[in-house]
């Protein structure tokens, strides 16, 4: 072979091994085809042919239901009911000379009348205009008459508002016991009803409104 032929190839074996960088460190380049390791014992690829591995994105979290299990009533619709059972006892024979008063309170109403008959039919117009105005009946719990002054009685009616703890309590045990894919968590005086799937949630509204309580149940919250 030629003497300038060799050294020409010796010079271009130098250059494709190795590139200087501007502050004179020696780095591998994209030509050569295996760079030496420390000390020429491990051979390496060229830093610039190494792939990059896209980054890893989180897991989606899987998608979950509830909905909320309450207790409460349209005060409104309260208020019109009482109204309605006021002007129906003034115009009936048979309480407009009883001087029935019925008095709302935040937690309850009192009716006084002129005698337990009246209070009786005081109570069948309430339970009438109260289903018309679809107010569920539970909500009334009607407390013993009592005797007050001028010969006349008086009867206290406490409204239902709310889960108490004990049927709270009563409803997330027949849940827990009868639907494996549901959770049941009381929150204060309602329910938190929470499940995987859409059907289940359904079984579990079923099942609540099959149960016999003493206060109305109602379904919010769905999402």
């Amino acid at each position: 072979m030629p003497v300038g032929v060799n050294r020409f190839s010796r010079r271009l074996g130098r250059k494709a091994c190795s590139d200087t960088s501007i502050n004179g460190a020696i780095e591998p380049n994209v030509f050569a085809p295996l760079a030496m390791g420390p000390a020429g014992l491990f051979p390496y690829p060229p830093l610039r042919s190494i792939p990059l591995l896209p980054p890893q994105l989180p897991f989606a979290p899987m998608s979950t239901y509830s909905f909320d299990v309450v207790s409460d009533f349209d005060r409104q619709e309260l208020v019109n009911t009482l109204d309605q059972v006021r002007r129906d006892v003034v115009q009936r024979y048979d309480l407009k000379d009883s001087a029935t008063e019925i008095e709302l309170e935040e937690t309850s109403f009192t009716v006084t009348s002129a005698s337990e008959m009246a209070l009786v039919a005081v109570e069948d117009l309430l339970r009438q205009k109260a289903t018309k105005r679809d107010l569920s009946l539970k909500i009334f719990d009607f407390q013993a008459p009592e005797p007050v002054g001028g010969n006349r009685v008086k009867q206290v009616v406490k409204l239902r508002k709310g889960l108490s703890q004990e049927i709270a309590k009563a409803l997330s045990k027949t849940i827990r016991d009868e639907l494996k894919k549901v959770t049941v968590a009381i929150q204060g005086d309602s329910l938190r009803i929470t499940g995987k799937n859409k059907d289940d949630l359904q079984q579990a509204i079923q099942l609540l409104r099959a149960q016999d309580v003493e206060v109305p149940l109602q379904f919010e919250n769905y999402r």
